[in-house]
């Protein structure tokens, strides 16, 4: 299993990782990874970064059974871990808090990031706004659209909103843009990555600033329940809320479910390849091309996935599954009018995905579902689809 729980020293989970970058970024790879190893064993670091967590992101946050919701569904109970109420509506920020915390350490002077549904963009610039930092962030022309309350929110908080109209003009083409940005400005800029993606360090040191969901989890299940969920479930885009989520459970006797969209599956439709720095499962034609990826979740419209997943995958540790948009948005609809709760359309399909495998459980059994982000950002993207519908 410990190739599982850690990736190797040249950054493998099994077969999956590595680093496939160009030479000018070898260098800040290594510097970031040792910087990374001793902040590991840095008390100070964990300690100021609990803090801040603590009395500023408001963690933990809670873990909530959704009676009404369970009882449409029939059968396990259903929980939901709330990282919607972190503070700016989802989980980005534990990782972008612990992340622009250590390019402060690095004496970085510039930070860039990419962003699709935009949760992560404005998690970098609410950090960089905490920690005084001037912010760049990558964002597609189409997420630009359909995500424009996150833009404006991004712009707010002092971030440069950078549109790319490359490609496909979203998640994918946005992280190429940063790549590029960080090879000119290595020396000054630090590059906040916003999923398990990229080329190592990143993919371990994203796992290791999220699977706070897991533990709170874990320790909120024992201490509420008395016992550990049978399943845990969540949407995967580049996989970020879901390894969070799954890591401090791999040892244990539970169910695990990744949630893919459709449209951008890249675990249950794709093969291995290199793709942002790593080799993992990607959406490709025989060529080896990149193929497009579609979601009506601007955060899971992604061609690829984070390695840790594709080794979860291959291990068979993890299921993998997929969500239509139309059952993501009945789910968006049934979690809003059972229990008040707006889910962003990302969480939508772990929701969907809750609502359908429910009966397969006991009443007495506990399904606990990832509730990653909140759904304010596609209130206008949802409401603009039913209007054309009617």
């Amino acid at each position: 299993m410990k190739s599982v729980l850690y990736p190797d020293s040249t950054g493998y989970f099994g077969r999956f990782g590595g680093r496939f970058v160009p030479e000018t970024l070898m260098t800040p790879l290594l510097e970031l990874e040792k910087a990374y190893l001793k902040i590991l064993k840095d008390s100070d670091f964990w300690k100021e970064y609990q803090r801040i967590l603590s009395h500023y992101s408001c963690r933990p946050t809670p873990l909530y059974e959704a009676l009404r919701f369970s009882k449409r569904a029939g059968g396990g109970r259903v929980v939901f871990k709330r990282e919607d109420l972190n503070h700016t509506g989802s989980h980005k920020l534990n990782n972008a808090l612990g992340q622009v915390l250590l390019a402060l350490r690095l004496g970085k002077k510039r930070i860039i990031a990419e962003t699709g549904a935009g949760q992560h963009g404005v998690a970098a610039a609410t950090a960089c706004a905490l920690f005084n930092f001037p912010c760049f962030v990558y964002m597609g022309e189409t997420d630009i659209r359909r995500q424009s309350l996150n833009v404006y929110r991004m712009e707010l908080l002092g971030a440069k909103v950078i549109s790319v109209s490359s490609g496909t003009f979203t998640l994918k083409d946005a992280i190429n843009e940063a790549l590029r940005d960080w090879v000119s400005n290595v020396d000054s800029t630090y590059y906040v990555i916003g999923s398990v993606v990229g080329p190592h360090p990143y993919p371990l040191i994203v796992r290791n600033f999220q699977k706070i969901i897991g533990e709170e989890t874990r320790q909120a299940c024992l201490r509420e329940y008395g016992k550990l969920p049978k399943s845990l479930i969540a949407c995967v885009g580049g996989g970020s809320n879901s390894i969070g989520f799954f890591y401090p459970f791999l040892k244990d006797k539970v169910k695990l479910y990744g949630v893919e969209a459709e449209g951008a599956a890249s675990l249950s439709l794709g093969s291995p390849g290199v793709l942002h720095g790593s080799r993992t499962y990607l959406l490709q034609d025989r060529d080896g091309q990149v193929s497009p990826a579609y979601s009506i979740a601007a955060g899971l419209d992604y061609s690829a996935v984070g390695p840790e997943h594709s080794w979860l995958k291959e291990s068979g540790r993890v299921a993998y599954v997929k969500v239509q948009d139309q059952d993501a948005l009945e789910a968006f609809h049934h979690l809003s009018e059972d229990e008040g709760i707006i889910p962003a359309l990302e969480s939508a399909h772990a929701v969907a995905y809750a609502e359908k495998i429910a009966k397969q459980f006991s009443q007495n059994d506990l399904l606990a579902v990832c509730l990653s982000g909140r759904g304010d950002k596609d209130v206008e993207q949802v409401q603009k689809r039913e209007r054309r519908k009617a």
